[in-house]
């Protein structure tokens, strides 16, 4: 019967012939991703005291760990350039940290190669908290102990929460590499 109708429905391999990844969902997801991380903390919460994580920042580096190919070593660059344009911070701190963190992070994955999960969130938080703490050196605030007691929430609210983010990015990346028929 299913040879008289073409149109019935195929098996769960047959479907998938002729079907392509979206150009679009490709390459505008994790781009989109990071960039709207960069936005939302501003548009959440106003404060003297930073709690909220760096989630532009953080979505950067779980993108890297979940896609490690996917962005090339100086993203760091632009997209620190749009997180210094919206974060406050003195123009050019972000495009520094984020480019470092980049390299820093290539040089762990090409000495270690063999990471576990475990490990990749180790070394992120490592990462995140020298992020945290050289973007208040940069701020131009005095470190002393109240800024360091200030910057204590926001670090562990960081840690805490970049398993989430990290699983957010592999379901993103999931929808990114959904495959489209493509007519034709």
């Amino acid at each position: 019967m299913d040879q008289l109708n073409p149109h019935a429905r195929r098996d769960e391999y047959g479907s998938r012939i002729n079907r392509s990844h979206s150009p679009v969902l490709v390459y505008s997801i994790p781009y989109l991703t990071v960039i709207i991380g960069i936005i939302v903390p501003n548009l959440v919460l106003t404060s003297a005291v930073p709690l909220v994580p760096p989630l532009g920042f953080m979505m950067l580096l779980a993108w890297r760990i979940v896609r490690p190919g996917l962005f090339p070593i100086w993203i760091g660059f632009p997209l620190g350039m749009a997180d210094d344009l919206f974060s406050g911070q003195p123009f050019g701190s972000a495009i520094l940290l984020w480019s470092v963190a980049m390299i820093a992070i290539e040089l762990v994955e090409s000495r270690f190669p063999w990471r576990t999960y475990v490990q990749d969130w180790m070394n992120l938080s490592l990462v995140i908290a020298a992020y945290i703490f050289a973007a208040a050196l940069i701020s131009g605030s005095e470190i002393g102990y109240a800024i360091l007691l200030a910057i204590i929430p926001q670090l562990l609210l960081s840690v805490l929460l970049f398993p989430i983010i990290a699983r957010m990015v592999s379901r993103l990346d999931r929808l990114r590499l959904m495959r489209v028929k493509v007519i034709g």
